[in-house]
């Protein structure tokens, strides 16, 4: 990867970017539904009537940013300049989050990385849930010089900011991709498999997962969000795809939403509304890799301040083992359950996979890349998540092996 490529708009400087393409559907990936606004385009990773059936602002948020979104299209020009308005979080007290990222692909292959300034700032009070948004202006990103040869480019949107797309301006023509032959997979998980702390949009798991298997990604992970909504299994239903994924347990957790009496069903019920649009395909259910403080010991999440003064924000766990007796949820009762529920069903049901999340982040990992904030892994953890789920999933033996 050169990060040279990657520049911040200037003066002219003779490598201008003249052509306007117009942004539309045809040269985008990865997300359900596409919003005017009076900027541009926002992507959503959910339609508009199933976030008419949402209440919750955290969804919101996560499912407008746009994880696994990509510009996709061939062309031979040497300077790309994208116009975007992104929208940027922040949390009273917590240290600042980090910019996004824009990948480069050139011919499937990281290429460049770059950010933008600008933009809005959203701030949330976690104490309060309190939000107020500053406005900001477009920003630019800008990448070159490139190869002057025909190629495949894919500019990866960041996965951590909602991002209205404006303007896309090439020195030279620019033609959507055909989709291929390659198959596409439909994933459905917590902040891990949104992002969480990854390195770059094409370097969160599931988008490491899809290049090493060879597939079209189609990531529905949202941040705090993977709770088993019947909206999100229906758009999943409704959305063309040779393979299915969902990823469960974290969330249900953190938010103490619900006991084993209504999780039960509630994974049946998700698990029926797949099938209806999909069913023969490969389905594979995964439970979460490791998060200790949430194996034996029930949610809610609580935020721990008492690292802020290192700059750090952590998560305890606020709920009582004891209270396991009465239903409430853990990691190692979700599992159990999912386990169970997928060797029941699978037989009669021979596509049905169940993968124990902690065969891709487990006790040696925590040693080894444990986890910063209690909770989520960081870059080099995604990396591996990626590697061992396409070893799992698109290996020889694998659910979704060809």
């Amino acid at each position: 990867m050169d990060h040279q490529h990657a520049s911040a708009p200037g003066p002219s400087d003779g490598t201008a970017a003249p052509l306007d393409t117009p942004l539309t559907a045809d040269l985008l990936r990865g997300a359900l539904d596409l919003e005017s606004t009076g900027h541009g385009l926002l992507p959503h990773r959910l339609p508009a009537w199933a976030r008419a059936q949402n209440t919750d602002g955290q969804l919101a948020m996560a499912q407008a940013q746009p994880s696994g979104v990509r510009l996709v299209f061939r062309t031979r020009a040497t300077v790309i300049e994208l116009d975007t308005l992104r929208t940027k979080m922040a949390y009273v007290g917590a240290p600042p989050r980090p910019d996004g990222v824009y990948d480069l692909l050139v011919d499937g292959r990281l290429a460049a990385q770059a950010g933008v300034t600008g933009g809005n700032v959203r701030t949330v009070d976690m104490s309060t849930g309190s939000v107020e948004t500053r406005p900001g202006p477009v920003g630019t990103v800008r990448f070159g010089p490139l190869p002057d040869r025909p190629k495949d480019v894919e500019i990866w949107l960041p996965y951590n900011e909602l991002t209205e797309l404006v303007a896309l301006r090439t020195d030279a023509p620019v033609e959507p991709v055909p989709h291929g032959g390659r198959r596409v997979w439909l994933h459905h998980g917590s902040s891990v498999s949104h992002g969480s702390d990854a390195a770059g949009p094409s370097t969160t798991w599931p988008a490491l997962a899809a290049s090493l298997g060879g597939v079209d990604l189609v990531n529905l992970g949202f941040g705090g969000s993977a709770l088993l909504d019947p909206f999100v299994a229906r758009a999943m239903r409704d959305t063309p795809a040779d393979l299915v994924s969902v990823k469960i347990g974290i969330n249900l957790v953190n938010h103490d939403l619900m006991r084993l009496r209504a999780f039960t069903p509630a994974v049946h019920g998700f698990l029926d509304t797949l099938r209806d649009g999909h069913p023969t395909a490969p389905l594979l259910v995964v439970s979460s890799v490791l998060c200790p403080i949430h194996e034996d010991t029930p949610g809610p999440t609580a935020p721990d301040f008492s690292t802020l003064g290192e700059g750090r924000l952590r998560f305890r766990a606020a709920g009582d083992p004891a209270e396991r007796a009465a239903g409430k949820l853990t990691l190692g009762v979700i599992r159990d359950e999912l386990a169970r529920i997928v060797k029941q069903r699978a037989a009669e049901d021979p596509n049905l996979h169940y993968l124990d999340g902690r065969e891709l982040y487990g006790e040696a990992d925590f040693t080894e890349l444990p986890l910063p904030d209690q909770l989520h892994p960081d870059a080099a953890s995604h990396l591996r998540i990626g590697a061992r789920f396409a070893e799992r999933a698109f290996g020889a033996n694998g659910p979704f092996a060809l």
